[in-house]
């Protein structure tokens, strides 16, 4: 069985609340109507009483006869489209304007509202269905009072159902088919409006969602509008970005690590093939064979920079945190490179604002940042050239930089400096280098909630990370 969609659920919830809300606006109108027409109808009975009133001192006074009064209150009758009783002052009917009436002359019937008229009350009664009133509808009965306070009796009018039935019904009718065309172009707008500007939109963000599933992330939707449809438009085209960006990186780190994994496998197969075949000689054997060592040591470096910082991008990476002299990390650190800055005629200057200075952290980590920076420092400085490292407390901040006097980086660079795999100057960059250093650095640091960041100086470029100061 095929599901409803959006579209259908949609066009159904607003017919149903537009029909609803015809409906009871209908209703209201109905009602409204119903009761002001009984008003204007109490208000016409009420105006037209004093008419009837001089026909019932007429026939009080004997002015005119019985068969004369009979007559005005036929015309009366017909002119108001009700029933005209009189009774007198004790509730006895004693004139009527509708022959099939005449059976209840000189019977009291209005008894019981002899009290209420006395006291010049008005009496509106609804939908009157006893004996006396049979076929009569709205009642209105009205007292007969003399210039001398005197109350005579009084004037029973009597609308048939029928008399207010039938404007009523026509009046429903005009309300209830008005709805019912207003109805029409409600729902054709509906259908419009769900089409062009909820349903069009969607389609398209689920087009191209699934485009976007199947490899084409360069894919986008084109939605303007300040609508939450617009947001969301503008949200989908974002992660969008996020994701061609994802897979321009996973794209490019598949080709660098396929680059530098394919690099020393094919020297090694090489030196040691050669040494099979015997095209190297004996005496050489042992020369390529420490190089095809130092290749190996090339792809076990490689899959630990890896393996560390996939366990960092995934929030796997476990820290220790410790109280630790990081200016202890740094000398001993500085000692594991002294073949390197002898190698290169560097000058090393390290500074420190005191000679132990606290820190928290995790310590393996914090080895691994800073050899990470020295490393690099002396990969990049240039040749007798200078690298001078600081640290420098400020408030509940620790300051660690690296200074080198190689050429500085252009911004180009300084854009692209912490992807993986990124080498500023391959030209001078070590063959053993992995290109993952400083991704690592600036993981371990964000793991540890601090931040790094690299200047350009005068004459070189410095790195500089914080630390949080141990109390």
């Amino acid at each position: 069985m095929r599901k409803k969609g959006l579209f259908s659920k949609m066009v159904a919830v607003y017919i149903i609340i537009i029909a609803v809300t015809f409906v009871i606006l209908a209703a209201f109108l109905s009602y409204w109507f119903q009761g002001y027409y009984y008003k204007q109808r109490k208000e016409q009975l009420i105006t037209q009483t004093a008419t009837i009133s001089k026909i019932a001192m007429d026939y009080v006074n004997n002015v005119e006869t019985p068969s004369q009064i009979n007559e005005r209150l036929k015309f009366m009758a017909r002119y108001l489209k009700a029933d005209i009783w009189l009774i007198d002052s004790s509730g006895y009917v004693y004139a009527v304007s509708s022959e099939k009436n005449k059976e209840y002359l000189r019977n009291q019937l209005f008894k019981d509202d002899i009290e209420k008229l006395k006291k010049n009350q008005i009496i509106e009664k609804k939908d009157i269905k006893s004996s006396e009133y049979d076929n009569y509808g709205h009642v209105m009965e009205v007292p007969i009072i003399t210039e001398n306070g005197d109350f005579i009796g009084a004037v029973v009018m009597n609308t048939p159902i029928f008399q207010i039935a039938e404007p009523l019904k026509k009046v429903y009718t005009i309300i209830w088919i008005s709805v019912m065309l207003a109805m029409l172009p409600a729902c054709i707008f509906i259908y419009w409006f769900s089409q062009k500007i909820i349903l069009k939109p969607l389609n398209e963000i689920n087009t191209t969602a699934k485009k976007i599933s199947k490899g084409e992330v360069e894919r986008r939707v084109y939605i303007d509008s300040d609508d939450e449809i617009g947001n969301l438009a503008r949200t989908f085209n974002f992660m969008a970005d996020s994701l061609e960006k994802v897979e321009q990186n996973r794209r490019r780190f598949i080709s660098n690590v396929s680059h530098e994994i394919r690099s020393p496998i094919t020297s090694i197969k090489g030196f040691i093939g050669g040494i099979i075949d015997g095209v190297i000689p004996k005496d050489k054997e042992n020369y390529y064979l420490k190089m095809a060592y130092e290749e190996t040591q090339r792809l076990t470096r490689l899959v630990n920079d890896l393996l560390d910082l996939s366990a960092i991008e995934s929030g796997k990476f476990s820290l220790i945190i410790e109280e630790i002299n990081i200016n202890e990390i740094i000398r001993l650190t500085v000692l594991k490179f002294e073949n390197k800055i002898k190698e290169k005629r560097l000058k090393v200057d390290v500074c420190f604002d005191s000679d132990q200075l606290y820190v928290y952290g995790d310590r393996d980590r914090l080895i691994q940042v800073v050899t990470n920076l020295i490393d690099n420092a002396i990969k990049y400085s240039k040749h007798g050239g200078n690298i001078q490292i600081n640290s420098k407390a400020k408030g509940k901040k620790v300051f660690i930089s690296f200074y080198n006097d190689g050429n500085k980086i252009s911004d180009e660079e300084l854009n692209h400096i912490w992807e993986r795999f990124y080498k500023i100057d391959k030209a001078r960059t070590s063959k053993m280098s992995t290109g993952l250093g400083l991704s690592i650095v600036r993981g371990i640091l964000t793991q540890l909630g601090e931040d790094i960041w690299v200047n350009n100086k005068d004459n070189g470029v410095c790195f500089t990370f914080t630390l949080t100061r141990a109390v």
